[in-house]
Formats: structure tokens, sequence, C-alpha cells
């Protein structure tokens, strides 16, 4: 009877020691805790639900605290998780979320009034600002790039440059990048009333004019050429972008359009953000660095937005009465589509119930998604 007692309890001991109560430490529930109010900003905020589900429950997943050599985590070899997060280490993911963005973007309010791409060009002074930052704090200059990408407000961009750059970063870049992006509507609306007066805020644009469908596709095959002929290194990213927004306008390809915007990008954004979120393993995520990459983040992002307005507000000065643009579209230049945007919006109404900005602020918006892939590609150009 003692010897089968004996038995019970030795087995019962090795069986504990297997459990994730046995391995967690203060850094797992750490990670827990930040993983459940990802869920909370998602669910009771809706702070970019698409996307904080996704990684709070994966950093739920990539904390549960396990014993090594089960072939469990993200980052051992053979383990399901790891197959998955190949398509983040190899930069297969953002291309394909790419190629969503591009069959469901309507470029027509850049095409209409081209110097709107100026505005998504100057928010990149987010990247650089960062880049700069990043450098003074001691950090290599490929990690520099890989983390001064976070200023454009693109987490698939932030994931592919950060791979090629700084793999041993990529989590906590990836984190920060998209909770950024969802917190878009809080960083930026105290930075745009800062920098604009009572008289610029309450500016009317023009509305913007009718586009046609040869202008469209005309742009699409013509926007991939001289980016990528520019920066070829952004090729992965730019040219998966003008390829989904050809595959829309063409009106040819509605199925192959449907399917990139639709069950395609759906599934690589659950892939994305489940892997993402389950790479923050508390043992190699929790560090100073990763803690400097958050403070850098919204320094960027606060960068970013400053760039936008200010430059509008430069712009301006060389512009007709009439003809003028409201600096509030300004913040629309970093590349969180239509979030920004609708910022814009929001707080333009805030001052003139009548005037909306909405149209005239996506200009700006998909001329920062192309203005986030072509820095990415000029960092990579002279990093890797």
């Amino acid at each position: 009877m003692g010897t089968f007692f004996d038995f019970i309890v030795e087995h019962l001991a090795q069986f504990l020691q297997f459990t994730a109560f046995a391995n967690l430490t203060v850094g797992h529930v750490i990670m827990i805790c930040v993983g459940l109010a990802f869920i909370y900003l998602a669910i009771a905020k809706e702070f970019e639900p698409m996307l904080l589900i996704p990684i709070g429950f994966g950093i739920l997943v990539g904390n549960i605290a396990f014993a090594p050599g089960y072939q469990i985590g993200v980052y051992e070899s053979g383990s399901v998780l790891n197959y998955l997060y190949f398509g983040v280490l190899q930069g297969i993911y953002p291309p394909l979320i790419f190629l969503g963005i591009g069959a469901m973007t309507d470029f027509s309010a850049l095409i209409s009034n081209p110097k709107l791409i100026l505005i998504g060009a100057a928010a990149q002074l987010g990247i650089f600002g960062a880049y700069c930052l990043a450098l003074a704090l001691g950090f290599s200059p490929t990690e520099a790039g890989a983390i001064g990408i976070i200023g454009g407000a693109d987490g698939p961009t932030a994931i592919f440059l950060s791979s090629k750059l700084a793999p041993d970063l990529m989590g906590a870049i990836a984190i920060a990048a998209y909770s950024y992006m969802a917190l878009v509507p809080v960083i930026q609306p105290p930075v745009m009333k800062l920098l604009t007066t009572k008289k610029e805020r309450l500016i009317r644009m023009k509305p913007p004019r009718a586009v046609s469908k040869t202008e469209k596709v005309i742009f699409a095959i013509a926007g991939m050429l001289l980016t990528t002929f520019i920066v070829p290194s952004g090729l992965p990213l730019l040219g998966m972008l003008f390829f989904g927004n050809l595959l829309k306008e063409s009106g040819v390809t509605k199925r192959l359009a449907d399917t990139a915007k639709g069950p395609m990008i759906d599934i690589v954004t659950i892939l994305i953000g489940l892997t993402v979120g389950a790479s923050t393993q508390a043992t190699t995520f929790l560090t100073l660095k990763s803690i400097g990459i958050f403070a850098l983040g919204a320094a960027s992002f606060v960068v970013a937005t400053f760039g936008g307005v200010m430059f509008v507000k430069i712009i301006n000065l060389f512009l007709k009465e009439g003809n003028k643009m409201n600096p509030l579209i300004g913040n629309a230049g970093v590349s969180a589509v239509p979030d920004s945007a609708r910022v814009s919006q929001v707080v333009g109404l805030e001052y003139d119930k009548t005037n909306h900005l909405l149209m005239h602020a996506m200009g700006p918006n998909v001329a920062g998604v192309i203005g986030s892939a072509v820095a990415a590609g000029i960092l990579l150009s002279f990093l890797a």
C-alpha cells in the first residue's frame, strides 16, 4: 500500500512540474495582464478590435508558462506556432496584407488633389525622427531603422522591416506599432489642437473633383512603376499594394479583388495577430529594449502628427484664399487607414458641425500608406 501511495505521489509531483503553475513567473503574469488589457480595449472601447483581439489573445497564448522541449512555444522548432510564425519571420504576411489594403483603397481623393501626397511624405518625419532618437539612445543602426518605422503607423510595414533588420526586436516593434495604431484617436487630437488656431480649424476645402476609371487604372500602374523604380527594395509592399488596387479599379477582376480584401486579408490578419502576440513570451520580451521601443513609438507618433500638421500650415502660406487646406487633415499623413482620417473628421466637426473633412483627409491618409512603404524601402536599402 505504501509503495502504491509513493508511486502516486511521485508521479503527481512529476506532473505538477510540467504545469504552467510550476513554471509561472512574474513576467508571465505581467504579460497576461497586458493581453487582457488589449482584449478589454478592443471589446469595451472598440480600439482596433480586428487587431487587438488576435494580438491580445496571442499574448495570452504566448505566456502560458511551459517546460521547454515539448514543441509548444512559438520559438520552439517544429511547433505549430513556430510554423505559423514563419510567415512573420520571413516577411510573407505583410505583402499579403498590402494586397488586401490595395484592393479596398480608393485613391480618388489623392488623384484629384495630388499635392496631398506631400502631406503623406511630411508625416514620415516621425519615422526618421524616431530613427535619430533610437540612435541617440544607443540602438544599433539596423535596430534604429526597424524601430523608426513605428512612426509610420503601419503594422505590416513595421513587421516587414523588422524581420529584415532586427528580428530579435520584432515582437516589441510589432506590438508597439499596433498598440499606437489603436490609440490614434487618443494620441493625435491634443497635438492637432495645440498646433492649430480656431480660424485654421474652420477652413473649408473645395470638394474633390470626380476621378475617372481610366485615371485610377493609370495611377495603379504608374504609381507602382514610379515608386519601385525609386525604391526597388520596397517592391514586396508597394508592388502588392498597387496590384491589389489594380484588381479593384480594373473592373474586370472583381472576384479577385473581393477575395484579396475579404477572406484573404482576414485570414492573414488572424495569423499575424495571433503569432505576433504569441511572440511576446515574457522570457524574451520583457527587457529594457522593449520599454525603450514603446517610448520611442509614442514619440514617433507625436512627431509624425507634428510633421503633417505643420507642413499644411507652411504650404498654406503659398496658397490663395479659397484654396487653403485645413491643417487638421495633416495628422492623416500617417498610414493608419482610415482611423487617422476619421480623427481629422471628428476634430473638425467639434468646431463646425457642417465641415466634413473625411474625404479630404483620405488623400494624405492613403499617401501615408505609400509613404511608409517607400520609407521602409529607403531604410532597408542602406541598412540591410
